[in-house]
């Protein structure tokens, strides 16, 4: 951006103002000078008389007196001339985020992913962060790079949520990212005419990462959390027995007819039962259905909360499948690059089949005992086996990560 200028550069005030409104950081880095984004750029939009502005250290023999020997940014714009002190516009209550300010006269950024399906993938993982500060691991998104592919993951506790995009870069790195500091950068992203992704070491551990995200203008750099995320892989299902090919669409506004009558609107269950080339979609208390039209392939049912349906489905967009293991086991909703699992809500029909495959799976694993020739064959109590699950303590959902 802008032209060199011996130490300092000459901009187009409108490139510069487009590119201060894509920084999130609240502290700039300009020309070895702190700086305050937010007042900056309010006074780059209050200046008038010129369409380029000039910005120089003080110290080029341009200003006399005390101004030459403190340490201060010079900005002609016409007729207006400032000197802004290092560390202007920031105040003890200003965000320590950092945004580094790029000066050169054309865009050298070597892109190495498209900057609208960064910014697409970063706004379908952020919704599925936990809030609960007493889980700090959940509450990041995890960016893994490897084998010419970029996953971004997110999860939690109920669901979660992962985004593949193809990488065009050899190299291999993995970081976890807190949901605060990416927020907004999706919109920013979106301006960006080139982006390119990576990792660098960081902090005082060996192996300390952050993750470098640059465009043409603006570099944003954030310091991976600590901790472990899950071993997420294990809780996506692989094995169905049912499947619908729906509009997400037509589903949204089926949930927003049933959440209008039911008596809680923050907390509203919603029963799911697809066959027939329908998926029927009934509240609890039977006061509400929907019928949706949908290609459907087996026959299944499972009860969800009705925002996180609402939720997974307005990240989706458009058509998307939806597959059901059976009533109690994680449902998964896939688009291309992109699936989310969501748990189960508790019901009677999903105890009553958890019940009966449980007796179908004792009974499977108990076998006759060989009989000796003239007595009859021992009589074999069946009991679990080592791989079925112990009764676990009633709850309204089960959770997708522990941290």
């Amino acid at each position: 951006m802008g032209k060199r200028s011996g130490d300092g550069f000459v901009a187009h005030k409108a490139t510069l103002v487009n590119a201060l409104s894509r920084v999130m950081a609240e502290r700039l880095l300009l020309l070895d000078f702190t700086i305050g984004r937010k007042g900056f750029a309010n006074y780059i939009k209050a200046l008038s008389g010129s369409n380029i502005v000039k910005i120089v250290p003080s110290s080029n023999g341009s200003a006399s007196g005390l101004q030459a020997t403190d340490k201060r940014l010079k900005v002609v714009c016409g007729a207006n001339t400032s000197y802004l002190d290092d560390t202007a516009w920031v105040g003890d209550k200003t965000p320590m985020s950092f945004a580094e300010f790029k000066v050169s006269p054309r865009n050298t950024v070597k892109p190495n992913i498209g900057s609208a399906e960064l910014a697409e993938a970063l706004n379908r993982v952020l919704p599925f962060t936990a809030t609960d500060d007493a889980r700090p691991v959940l509450q990041c998104v995890k960016f893994m790079a490897g084998e010419g592919k970029l996953k971004l993951i997110s999860a939690d506790g109920f669901r979660l949520a992962e985004v593949v995009l193809d990488f065009d870069e050899d190299i291999e790195g993995q970081v976890l990212i807190h949901r605060d500091e990416l927020k907004g950068i999706g919109g920013a992203l979106r301006k960006a005419k080139r982006v390119r992704l990576g990792f660098e070491a960081s902090g005082d551990t060996l192996d300390g990462m952050s993750l470098v995200i640059d465009t043409e203008a603006i570099r944003y750099r954030w310091r991976g959390a600590e901790g472990q995320f899950p071993d997420y892989e294990k809780i996506i299902p692989t094995e169905f027995s049912s499947y619908v090919h729906l509009d997400s669409f037509e589903v949204i506004k089926a949930i927003g007819a049933l959440k209008a009558i039911s008596e809680n609107p923050k907390d509203y269950p919603i029963d799911l039962a697809i066959g027939e080339g329908k998926m029927v979609m009934t509240s609890p208390d039977e006061k509400g259905e929907a019928i949706i039209t949908a290609d459907t392939e087996g026959e299944g049912y499972i009860r969800v909360d009705g925002k996180y349906l609402a939720d997974v489905l307005r990240a989706c967009g458009g058509i998307v499948d939806l597959s059901l293991t059976n009533a109690y086991s994680p449902m998964l909703f896939t688009i291309e690059g992109y699936q989310v699992v969501v748990m189960p809500m508790v019901s009677d029909k999903a105890k009553e089949q958890q019940e009966k495959d449980r007796q179908a799976t004792a009974t499977a694993t108990v076998e006759p005992a060989a009989e000796v020739e003239g007595e009859p064959a021992a009589e074999v109590e069946a009991e679990p086996t080592e791989a079925e699950p112990k009764p676990k303590r009633k709850r309204k959902r089960e959770k997708v990560a522990v941290a």
